[in-house]
């Protein structure tokens, strides 16, 4: 009994255990939140793609010219220059053609927007960003 008189006194007594009323808590189901609403299609969709040679350059642009986001990776045509180029011209030249916007997205991604939507290159918090 000495050594624990010791112990409560340098650590104090220890905390009596609480029990959890369960009746506060509130389980939450997402089920209602989970679905996809597919009768109404939507006006713009965000696409993602992956650029492995030109030939995939017709469905980019037919995605863009259906007022479709399409986030592109790069990642493949990267080592091949003038592949590289070639699909960055094409793509620069349906944006401008609808009048949307071209923008990378770090080193492997470029992100391409229809008509009337724009990409703010400054970042939330932060500095603005060459892309």
């Amino acid at each position: 009994m000495a050594n624990k008189s010791i112990i409560e006194k340098i650590l104090g007594s220890p905390m009596p255990k609480k029990s959890v009323d369960t009746d506060k808590y509130h389980n939450i189901s997402l089920d209602d939140y989970d679905e996809v609403i597919e009768d109404a299609p939507a006006e713009t969709y965000i696409r993602v793609a992956e650029l492995s040679n030109l030939d995939g350059i017709p469905d980019l642009r037919k995605e863009i010219y259906d007022g479709n986001i399409v986030i592109v990776d790069i990642s493949l045509i990267k080592r091949d220059k003038m592949i590289l180029e070639r699909a960055l011209r094409d793509l620069r030249d349906v944006v401008s053609d609808v009048h949307g916007d071209i923008a990378g997205l770090g080193e492997d991604m470029v992100i391409t927007t229809p008509t009337g939507i724009r990409i703010d290159r400054t970042r939330i918090g932060g500095q603005t960003t060459a892309y």
